[in-house]
């Protein structure tokens, strides 16, 4: 029996039945792919092919190439990427040295989460909404967990909306001081939790009136009236009442009127008559002093009522007054005459005004000749007085004895 088995026909079918009923090399590493692995930008992140595979060559394929990034092979067949970027990220495979298929693996880089900007709304007592941004972009899928209590009280959920990245709590206790708002985010690299503390009351902050109208008041030509509706996002109208704050101002003015009302309608009294006008309203809780007023409503224009008088039609030109039009083209004076005498008194009067100007004109000239031939006259009767002094002293010199 044991040369039968030791038999090379023996040996033959035994090698054949035992590689036929083994699961093949590539089946074995197929049922071994680890599907994801994350690392972190900027630092070296180690690939392994499977089980060690020591003393056995292996070829590394990013996404079906060859070409890889910086990179080195261990003596277990380990890839260990050098410092890697965004460039690195897709599928690695590796190989054994006949070409079957060893291991594969989807690589994603990253960072891990960092600490979230948080900010909550209060729009109304029964309803908060908290919203966060990432201070890190880590690059990578994340889930948040998030919970919220008042004092003293135990953690409730805040229902998330990861893709708005916000939460929701539905009746926070209101009456509670403070309120922390816990928030977690995880990726494959890691998780961060950041916690918030507010009060609720300091945040609440209504919604815009809406459905804000002004209108002319008919037969006032200084008053408007301005009307709205509780915000849809304040149901309580009656337990959580609401004052109302209007501004109102001229077009171009720089500043603004303001009235304070707890009801709508409000009749302005003291609108500049004729003039386009700029109104808004916003709210506030009339209770709570420290809760924030609502944002303005959209800006409204507006003018006060005006009184609108039909024209009276002019009168059409009859023949009298055809020459006077046309010799007065620009006179704008209605007159309450239909023709206009002759009056020869305003010509003689205006003739004489010409004729004693003229004779001003003339005296005006004729003293200034005048004064001329004076100064002249004046000069050379001097120049003549010298002359006669110097001639009789020379006659005066000849004269005396030598």
């Amino acid at each position: 029996m044991p040369g039968l088995l030791s038999s090379p026909v023996c040996l033959t079918v035994i090698w054949f039945l035992s590689w036929s009923l083994r699961p093949s090399r590539a089946q074995i590493q197929a049922d071994e792919v680890s599907g994801v692995q994350y690392g972190r930008l900027e630092s070296n992140v180690t690939l392994a092919c499977g089980k060690p595979q020591t003393g056995i060559p292996v070829v590394w394929h990013l996404n079906h190439s060859s070409a890889l990034p910086w990179h080195k092979v261990t003596s277990d067949g380990s890839i260990v990427l050098l410092h890697v970027d965004h460039s690195a990220q897709g599928n690695y495979s590796c190989y054994d040295n006949q070409g079957l298929l060893l291991h594969s693996v989807k690589l994603r880089l990253g960072h891990p989460p960092g600490l979230l900007s948080v900010s909550c709304q209060v729009p109304n007592h029964t309803h908060v909404r908290c919203s966060w941004v990432d201070s890190v972009k880590t690059f990578l899928p994340a889930k948040y967990n998030a919970s919220f209590r008042g004092s003293g009280q135990e953690w409730r959920p805040c229902i998330v909306d990861i893709t708005r990245k916000h939460c929701d709590v539905d009746h926070p206790a209101f009456w509670q001081t403070i309120h922390t708002l816990r928030i977690t985010e995880t990726n494959g690299l890691g998780s961060e939790t950041t916690y918030v503390r507010f009060k609720l009351h300091k945040l609440l902050k209504p919604d815009p009136p809406e459905s804000v109208m002004v209108k002319e008041l008919e037969g006032y030509s200084k008053r408007l009236i301005v009307s709205w509706n509780f915000p849809s996002s304040w149901p309580l109208h009656d337990a959580f009442p609401l004052v109302f704050h209007i501004r109102y101002r001229p077009m171009g003015s720089m500043y603004w009127s303001e009235i304070y009302s707890e009801e709508s309608p409000v009749v302005i009294s003291d609108a500049l008559a004729g003039h386009l006008h700029q109104v808004q309203v916003r709210a506030r809780d009339e209770v709570n002093s420290e809760s924030q007023w609502s944002e303005w409503s959209p800006l409204l224009l507006v003018r006060p009522w005006e009184v609108y008088t039909t024209p009276e039609p002019e009168p059409e030109p009859t023949e009298e007054l055809l020459p006077e039009e046309y010799f007065f083209p620009f006179n704008t004076k209605p007159e309450t005459t239909t023709a206009k005498s002759h009056n020869p008194a305003f010509e003689d009067e205006g003739n004489l005004g010409l004729v004693i100007l003229l004779v001003l004109f003339s005296v005006v000239i004729l003293t200034t000749v005048l004064s001329l031939i004076f100064v002249v006259w004046v000069r050379q009767r001097r120049r003549d007085h010298a002359t006669l002094q110097e001639l009789a002293s020379m006659v005066k010199m000849k004269s005396m004895p030598i």
